[in-house]
């Protein structure tokens, strides 16, 4: 049963706990709000089906009871430089959706206008960017990688000026919510001693509440965002996604992908990838992912340290040392869940010393022949079945793979499995949908002409990326090789 927009109705419980943390503020009225894109799906979970009929909420020209709109403060680390207030300059948050299973949900504009945080900025967004969003999202929803998600797309009546003249739009997001370490990196600088530490209660509450049971909940929060990142770094390497701006600002507590802006799919692979524009010595490569994650959460252990030194200070170098101790298991966890998930992908159940190697050896293999990363674990699948369905994988695999499969056999038979089961798993986890950088920007392009078509395609293709589908093959190809070679993703601010 539906529930009507009258009976919807948010909680603020960020805003009442951390006050000092955000500025109340309102959406820009809009000349003209157009839906233009809606997540039925989400909106069925999140029990807001009735706001596909009702833009001005959407928007937030209306608000829901309970809804007291602020735009929030952070800092950040900007390509290494750190920046003491940065915030939403173009975005704020309503409030909190309660879900049936009580869990807390942001519900979250982007795009809505001038903040005091804006810093210059015009506080609007194009068209482009918050269906890339959007796509996107959804993409690596379906892959099973945490994430923020888009409810909705709307245009809003006027243009906006970036590289052109283009449409003007907002996002309407859902997030498990919006901390991140720059929260933090914010409140430990703040005169009022006590704002960190309601913070972290407030994280420790809403996203990792084991840590409350812990002899130092600050350091129990620490191991636990510590946990979340490594496993969400390892699921980003496993697909070839690269982020693009991995700041401090864009990394959460929650574990979920956050700011789809530079973002793209690496396709031929190679490990020095940059898709970023502004990313001009490649610190967010695809291959230094892992590294810059360890980075941001090393700036989140220096905001949470005040609370684990007591006020002669007489502690610091042991707490120090355990901080540090939380740290260094970082990597460890990330290669834990790299390999934990390239055995899913090759077929593999048992845990064998000897498969790091293997897998390394099948990364370095695919560096060395260009390889489609998506398409060469398909083509695996394939391998097994002795029946290459071009649908599935339309291209052969190169001299240095193709020198690394007999092992990878080997590595299968000596666990004894029906073939048949393995590349059913196989397939369960190797996509055959990612969005190919060529079709995001045909999407696009034609989104910004008024077709909307390409791109409810696109998303129909990507959301559903494990099941080859007659008639979808471009979808499942790779641009030409210059394509990639030359491609150049862009903020959208």
């Amino acid at each position: 049963m539906s529930t009507a927009v009258s009976e919807l109705e948010l909680t603020s419980s960020f805003r009442a706990a951390l006050p000092e943390l955000g500025v109340d503020w309102e959406a820009t009225e809009l000349p003209d709000p157009r839906l233009v894109a809606f997540n039925d799906a989400l909106a069925v979970e999140l029990g807001l089906t009735a706001l596909r009929d009702d833009v001005e909420v959407l928007a937030g020209q209306r608000l829901l009871p309970g809804s007291h709109p602020i735009a929030m403060a952070y800092a950040g680390h900007q390509f290494g430089s750190y920046n003491p207030q940065l915030g939403d300059g173009r975005a704020l948050l309503l409030g909190e959706i309660t879900t049936a299973e009580g869990r807390l949900v942001d519900l979250h504009l982007k795009g809505s206008g001038r903040t005091p945080f804006a810093r210059g900025g015009d506080g609007r967004a194009a068209l482009g960017p918050m269906l890339r969003e959007f796509v996107f999202a959804e993409a690596l929803h379906a892959l099973g990688v945490p994430t923020t998600r888009a409810l909705a797309v709307i245009t809003t009546g006027d243009r906006v000026h970036r590289a052109g003249d283009d449409v003007g739009a907002l996002l309407v997001r859902t997030a498990a919510s919006h901390l991140r370490v720059g929260t933090f990196e914010y409140a430990a600088r703040l005169p009022d001693r006590s704002a960190l530490r309601r913070l972290t209660d407030h994280a420790i509450e809403r996203h990792h509440p084991d840590a409350a049971d812990t002899e130092e909940p600050a350091l129990g929060l620490l191991d636990a965002v510590v946990g979340a990142q490594a496993e969400l770094i390892a699921r980003w390497m496993l697909i070839g996604f690269v982020h693009g701006v991995m700041n401090t600002d864009n990394t959460t507590i929650s574990g979920e992908t956050i700011d789809y802006g530079p973002c793209a799919f690496m396709n031929r692979f190679d490990p020095d990838t940059v898709f970023s524009s502004i990313d001009h010595g490649g610190r967010y490569r695809y291959a230094h992912q892992p590294s810059i994650a360890e980075w941001n959460l090393t700036r989140l252990a220096e905001s949470l340290l005040p609370l684990l030194v007591v006020e002669d200070r007489s502690n610091l170098d042991e707490s120090v040392a355990r901080v540090r101790a939380v740290l260094e298991t970082f990597m460890p966890r990330f290669r834990s869940a790299w390999e934990r998930g390239m055995r899913a992908k090759l077929g593999l159940v048992e845990d064998r010393p000897d498969d790091g190697r293997l897998f390394d050896d099948l990364v370095t293999a695919m560096r060395d022949d260009r390889a489609d990363l998506t398409l060469t674990f398909r083509m695996l699948g394939d391998e097994l079945r002795r029946d290459a369905q071009l649908v599935s994988a339309p291209v052969d695999h190169g001299d240095a793979v193709a020198a690394w499969v007999p092992r990878w056999r080997e590595r299968l038979t000596a666990e004894a499995r029906d073939t048949s089961e393995v590349v059913a798993a196989m397939d369960a986890v190797n996509p055959v949908y990612v969005p190919r950088n060529h079709l995001v920007e045909e999407a696009l392009d034609a989104a910004a002409d008024g077709d909307l078509d390409p791109f409810r395609e696109l998303l129909s293709v990507v959301t559903d990326p494990f099941t080859p589908r007659p008639g979808a093959e471009r979808y499942a190809l790779p641009a030409p090789d210059e394509f990639d070679r030359t491609y150049q993703t862009f903020c959208g601010t």
